[in-house]
């Protein structure tokens, strides 16, 4: 126990799993906890007086039970035997080999295949943050830096699975991202930019960081740092895969916040939803599906990138029988990318070789495909094919077939490789055969017709002798142990033999283990060449599963271009489409956007009759346009978007105190701070989080302050307040629009074909009826609505807002007043670009004590 305390004392954060003989055990509060995830029995022990909790396993049973601690969040450090019990008299040694968290894995069992395990790292800088994403299972190792925006947004998109922050900003980090990720605080001293170098140009070898374009980035370096240190305190010290440091180039991907992936549903939500990931994924394996993950997180602005994706679709698309023997192929591939990184870390087993083996085999194939296809795009990804030649021989040479997952079970190298081990094969074999002969001799000489010979751990090999024919035992048998109906009896030759055998055995096994080893460390020569089949395999998974979306569901390729226009003809929700009832056909709908007479459409139309999904699927056809996919239209022209913005549905966060409105006007400010030329906005019912007449003003200087914004940024916006409607009639490049509906009786059929020109009625409490509201709260509710309308007529308000000045400048800069001129003298000489919301606030108060001066002076 000493022992255990002074291991244990070195890793107080972990759950310790002690090896003891054959099982792991754990103490005290790690065994309460092992108990409760496992389901174990907790049990106790008394040490030196002390009562102590304990909880094991079978050390054999460690597969089983080790995901689920880590699943659980829990750091387990595995604790083994480092000598052999039988080979000292004292207390054996032991210590951590491996510490396990969620972050760093390499089980299969804790492992998902189709998304990645990244460990994070974050650095706050003063006014910057760095971060950095490593999955030690596929050697992805990448960095960025920015402020807090665009860090969240990386961290939401990259979703880590452990997240290593400094204690010193413990609380800072806590108020920013709260419980969103499994973090894990280290000491400040990791974050230091010499040591971060250090570590990084230690591992890969080099004199510098140049080479990898991220010099400039300190704080992403710092973070960079912080992961590789980690590795090497969790015991992970054959990082060979890890053979660069990417940059998360932002300035080529789609801007997209955190708001705009969780509102477009990009991602699942929760069990109940399906996300377009769902919808598009038709990759056939694991790296595939990785790669499609992180397409959809980093939307392309490249257009020649774009394009090349595009013209591999169409290729794909029409010819079938290259689709077909690409797919089929991609279909028989294991996980190489993962395979690849169990061999530089020493954990590949013989079975996963032969995988690894038999994958490879499967690239020769596609590389003929590509390069038979007599299309350039595709003869170029061929050429970069390694065939890997070499690497599948000697697999083949060294390795049996049918190799077993365990080492341990034998029969892992095949026949003829090693000329020692075929021999003591032979000898162990042909042992056994002389053990048979052995018995049919000694029956015929002795007469008795029952002899067996058997063995048993505690004497080894013996001639067992029925009770009825003892008296006929040779008197060179020596006997070793009296049964009730029998006598067993070992004899000199049969004790040769049985070391024979014995040490054969041994040998075989130690050999096998030996050149296994050898072969693994042979093939961490291939560690790079593999990486870029793998990344090639996933990039064609994609395109061939892009093929087939729109195979499947008739998409078209979009035309992309430098101008600013959108225009989509019978464009569809490529989620909403799957998932209509049975018979029930998508109404498609056509979009044009510009910023030069239609700059901003205004939606109005009932509840429920499609606008939020008019708002949704456009950015959606962008967002598979810029991806490289195929799109749900007729046709679509794109001129190129950097920037995203949704403010779709309700999204509360209530968690951390804040209302509906509160998110939504915080989600509002970020849009219109960050606007760009070539930026795609949807609204979505802006202001309806409080009393209507602040829900109008805000709505229309909102969508004032877009048509006077120099950006002009195509902005679709879906409003109940049809007053919003008298905006088209001031404001040149703002467009009425609403979603028809057809009035029968009592009755109101959605149509949903957006159609120009404005609604008038939201039919809200019609929707009430549909939704099964009793009869009499909806009686109630027409009364209401009556006696409202008239005392609250839509055009007298209306033409109060009719009589609003249609600029954004104060018009109190136009009266003669020299305060006032001093205020504006004040503002116009404010530098924005540098001014931080500190100082705007100081000036601000600074402008308020003025007025307030001037006010006690004139009373």
């Amino acid at each position: 126990m000493r022992q255990y305390q002074s291991i244990k004392t070195k890793y107080p954060d972990a759950l310790l799993l002690f090896r003891v003989g054959d099982f792991y055990e754990t103490f005290g509060q790690d065994a309460v906890k092992a108990a409760g995830i496992l389901g174990i029995i907790l049990t106790h022990r008394n040490n030196g007086g002390d009562k102590t909790e304990l909880a094991g396993f079978p050390h054999h049973s460690l597969p089983t039970y080790l995901p689920k601690l880590v699943k659980a969040g829990q750091r387990v450090a595995i604790c083994d035997q480092l000598e052999d019990p039988k080979l000292t008299k004292s207390i054996v040694k032991r210590g951590v080999t491996e510490l396990v968290t969620p972050g760093v894995a390499l089980n299969d069992d804790i492992l998902h295949a189709k998304a990645n395990n990244f460990l994070a790292a974050i650095h706050f800088g003063n006014r910057l943050m760095g971060v950095s994403f490593l999955d030690i299972s596929t050697g992805e190792f990448m960095t960025s830096e920015g402020n807090f925006e665009q860090i969240d947004k990386l961290l939401q998109n990259f979703n880590p699975n452990e997240l290593l922050v400094s204690r010193v900003h413990k609380k800072e980090f806590l108020e920013l991202f709260g419980n969103r990720f499994h973090h894990f605080f280290m000491e400040d001293w990791v974050f230091q930019e010499d040591y971060a170098n250090e570590t990084l140009t230690s591992h890969f070898k080099t004199s510098s960081l140049k080479g990898f374009g991220i010099t400039h980035l300190k704080h992403g370096i710092i973070a960079s740092g912080v992961v590789l240190h980690y590795l090497s305190e969790t015991r992970h010290n054959q990082l060979g895969h890890i053979s660069s440091l990417q940059r998360v180039a932002e300035e080529e991907y789609i801007w997209m916040d955190r708001f705009t992936s969780r509102n477009l549903e990009l991602y699942q939500q929760d069990e109940n939803s399906i996300s377009l990931l769902q919808v598009i994924d038709k990759t056939l394996s694991p790296m595939g599906s990785r790669k499609l993950k992180r397409w959809l997180a980093l939307p392309l602005k490249n257009m020649e990138k774009i394009r090349n994706r595009h013209k591999i679709i169409a290729h794909l698309f029409d010819s079938e029988t290259s689709l077909s023997k690409l797919q089929n192929a991609i279909r028989q591939m294991s996980d190489i990318e993962r395979l690849i990184s169990k061999v530089a870390t020493g954990k590949v087993c013989p079975r996963e070789t032969i995988h690894l083996k038999n994958s490879l085999e499967v690239m020769v194939p596609i590389r003929q495909i590509l390069l038979g296809s007599n299309f350039k795009v595709l003869e170029e990804l061929g050429n970069k094919i390694n065939p890997c030649e070499e690497l599948r021989n000697r697999i083949k040479e060294m390795l049996q077939e049918e190799a077993p997952a365990n080492i341990l079970k034998g029969n892992v190298i095949a026949a003829g490789y090693s000329e020692e081990l075929d021999e003591l094969k032979t000898l162990a074999h042909n042992g056994k055969d002389h053990l048979a002969k052995m018995l049919d001799r000694e029956t015929e000489r002795t007469g008795i017709t029952s002899l067996k010979i058997s063995s048993n751990n505690v004497f080894g090999y013996y001639i067992e002798v029925r009770n009825a024919h003892k008296d006929k035992v040779p008197a060179e048998w020596i006997r070793k142990q009296t049964l009730v109906n029998a006598e067993r009896y070992i004899t000199e030759e049969l004790k040769e033999y049985e070391t024979k055998i014995l040490g054969a055995e041994e040998r075989i096994l130690h050999l096998e283990q030996q050149l296994f080893s050898q072969l693994v460390v042979w093939l961490q020569e291939y560690i790079e060449p593999v990486q870029e089949n793998a990344r090639i395999a996933a990039e064609l998974d994609c395109l061939c599963g892009f093929a087939q979306l729109a195979k499947e569901n008739n998409y078209v390729q979009p035309v992309l271009s430098d101008s600013t226009e959108l225009f989509i003809k019978n464009g569809r929700h490529p989620v909403i489409e799957k998932n209509l009832p049975l018979g029930e056909a998508y109404i498609a709908n056509d979009l044009l956007l510009n910023r030069e007479n239609q700059q901003i459409i205004m939606i109005t139309g009932p509840n429920m009759s499609g606008k939020s999904a008019i708002l949704r699927q456009t950015a959606l056809i962008v967002i598979l346009a810029q991806m490289g996919s195929f799109v749900p239209a007729e046709e679509a022209r794109i001129g190129l978007v950097d920037k995203i913005f949704t403010r779709v549905g309700a999204s509360d966060n209530i968690s951390m105190g804040e209302s509906t409105f509160m998110v939504e006007m915080n989600e509002t400010a970020s849009i219109l701070n960050n606007l760009s030329e070539r930026s795609l906005v949807l609204l979505d019912e802006i202001g309806r989080g409080t009393s209507t007449y602040d829900g109008i003003s805000i709505a229309w200087a909102i969508s004032e302050y877009l048509h006077e914004h120099p950006a002009k940024a195509k902005t679709l916006f879906a409003t109940h307040y049809h007053e919003l409607n008298e905006m088209a009639n001031t404001f040149d490049r703002i467009k009425n629009f609403n979603v028809s509906i057809k009035e029968v009786k009592d009755n109101v059929l959605f149509l949903r074909k957006l159609v120009p020109g404005g609604s008038e009625h939201s039919f809200g409490i019609h929707v009430a009826k549909m939704a099964g509201m009793p009869g009499q709260v909806i009686k109630k509710a027409e009364k209401i609505l009556k006696k409202l309308e008239k005392s609250h007529s839509s055009e007298e308000l209306t033409e109060k807002l009719q009589t609003i000045p249609n600029d954004l400048q104060l018009s109190f800069f136009n009266l003669d007043d020299p305060l006032l001129e001093q205020i504006k003298e004040e503002i116009q000489y404010l530098d924005i670009n540098t001014l931080t919301p500190v100082e705007a606030l100081m000036k601000l108060n600074e402008i308020k004590r003025m007025l307030s001066k001037s006010k006690k002076a004139t009373s």
